[in-house]
């Protein structure tokens, strides 16, 4: 009968009596309540404590208490990850509510949490499982490849941020608001493909990303364009490429005549005229006046016969004529008049025959 007794004690000793979800599902940012109800027996004594911790996913990690309540007091700081986002529910949670409140969740805050009241000799836990989901970012909706008609048109719908499984939806919102027949959907990797397609698949599509937590959507306007005139492309394409090479043929012109201009000049500019004597020196006519003056100091003392061997004799030192160089100023002066030969005769002359000179004096 004492053992009866003790068993029914141990039975209806501390009790949690929470009979809520133990798997709950939030989006981050949002706030959750997990809820740890309790009763008490008269023979629970001994000073009460509840204890909230993190377990750990290792089982070589140590669980990570979050908050305390001992000794009829709140201890909110144990875990550095959540301070000042976790608190207890009741003011005075020795009243049998031992629930906390987590707010500003995030995807780190998922996992099993526990709760353990303790007030000896009654000792009982409960364990819940918290998962923080992300809600999808704004996905982006665009075009792969050309939108022509008779060819395959991928739209794409891509959401950067999300708790998986994300499933992407697709939806025409203009005109009869019904997707291209041929249109080939892929809900997990978000995709249409539309093949073969036609201007009938022109318009506005909107694209719906969504899991567990929530939506989020974008849209996008589709033309589809007739395919281009690829016979005038090529024409194009081709009289593009003789007038480039015209171009340069022309400039290549300009460049070697002006270049065979400037070859010219210089070289006329080097060119020697072969019908123009050199110029003299003017040492060679003081020469020649001096050889003059020489001869005819020698003439002087001649006889007519010396002067026919001399006339025969041939010239070695002649002297080129300067009547082109000469200046005007000096020109030789005319010969004067001749006197005839009787006069000379009476005077006491004496015939002496003198050689032929040119103009500057040599002998000829």
């Amino acid at each position: 009968m004492l053992l009866c007794f003790a068993l029914l004690g141990v039975v209806h000793g501390l009790e949690i009596t929470s009979q809520g979800s133990t798997s709950i599902e939030k989006a981050s940012g949002e706030s959750v309540k997990l809820d740890c109800q309790f009763a008490l027996a008269p023979e629970d004594s001994g000073p009460l404590d509840i204890e909230w911790s993190l377990l750990a996913s290792d089982n070589q990690k140590e669980d990570k208490v979050i908050i305390l309540y001992s000794g009829d007091r709140s201890y909110e700081d144990y875990y550095a990850a959540m301070k000042g986002r976790v608190h207890f529910n009741s003011a005075d949670p020795k009243n049998g509510d031992g629930s906390i409140n987590l707010t500003g969740l995030k995807a780190t805050d998922t996992g099993t949490y526990q709760c353990k009241v303790k007030k000896a000799p009654g000792i009982r836990s409960r364990k819940m499982l918290l998962t923080v989901m992300v809600r999808p970012s704004k996905p982006r909706c665009f075009i792969e490849g050309p939108s022509q008609e008779g060819k395959d048109v991928m739209l794409k719908c891509l959401s950067n941020e999300g708790t998986s499984p994300l499933q992407y939806t697709w939806e025409k919102t203009s005109d009869t608001k019904l997707l291209p027949a041929s249109a080939v959907l892929d809900h997990m990797a978000g995709t249409m493909n539309v093949k073969n397609a036609s201007s009938s698949a022109s318009g506005t599509y909107r694209c719906t990303a969504t899991n567990r937590v929530g939506t989020e959507e974008c849209a996008l306007t589709l033309r589809v364009s007739p395919p281009p005139n690829t016979a005038g492309i090529i024409a194009g394409a081709i009289i593009g490429v003789l007038l480039a090479l015209i171009l340069i043929a022309i400039i290549l012109f300009c460049c070697c005549r002006a270049r065979n201009k400037k070859k010219y000049e210089k070289e006329i500019s080097y060119e020697i005229r072969e019908d123009v004597p050199p110029p003299k020196s003017r040492v060679s006519t003081a020469r020649s006046f001096t050889s003059v003056g020489s001869q005819r100091s020698s003439l002087g003392s001649m006889s007519p016969s010396n002067l026919h061997e001399y006339a025969l004799k041939p010239q070695y030192d002649k002297i080129p004529s300067e009547e082109y160089e000469r200046p005007p100023s000096h020109a030789p002066a005319p010969p004067p008049g001749k006197m005839a030969g009787p006069n000379l005769s009476r005077m006491g002359a004496i015939p002496v025959m003198i050689p032929a000179q040119n103009r500057d004096g040599s002998i000829v």
